[in-house]
């Protein structure tokens, strides 16, 4: 599903810790480094495609994790020539992500990257929450700033 700009919507999703660490996971197969994320169908709302993409990618129901929040709009980026599919029947020039910051309340254990017939991640570690700006790919850096810059104080307020 794509929109008329030529965005797909999909959800971006941030699973911290106790200690406000982040969970980082590997792309299978790739030595790049992200957040769980995922494509919305056109009959889900962003919250459903969350626990869908969040069960699939690393293995966490619902009762795994507590929303902390969202960001209030979609955040677009756009994907560079190189990597972009040739499909002349589609205008597509990248996603459009609203991102959620759960908080696990399960236990290291319950992350598991075998859930989905074909794995998305390969490998998962917790990171420092700014520190996913280092690694990220350089055309997704600015909608992973916006997203942990509005969203950060729910940390603090969460923990108060």
């Amino acid at each position: 599903m794509i929109d008329e700009q030529g965005y797909r919507p999909n959800v971006g999703i941030i699973v911290c810790n106790s200690e406000n660490r982040v969970l980082w996971a590997r792309r299978a197969g790739r030595d790049g480094w992200q957040f769980p994320q995922g494509g919305i169908k056109s009959h889900e709302t962003p919250e459903q495609a969350l626990y869908r993409e969040l069960y699939e990618e690393v293995g966490l129901a619902q009762s795994h994790v507590a929303v902390l929040g969202r960001t209030r709009d979609w955040l677009h980026y756009d994907i560079p020539e190189e990597y972009l599919r040739r499909n002349p029947q589609r205008n597509f020039r990248g996603q459009k992500q609203m991102w959620f910051l759960l908080r696990l309340v399960g236990c290291d254990d319950d992350v598991c990257l075998e859930r989905a017939n074909k794995p998305e991640f390969d490998a998962w570690r917790w990171i420092d929450y700014w520190s996913a700006l280092d690694h990220i790919i350089p055309f997704k850096r600015d909608v992973y700033r916006r997203a942990l810059v509005e969203l950060e104080p729910l940390l603090t307020t969460e923990r108060s």
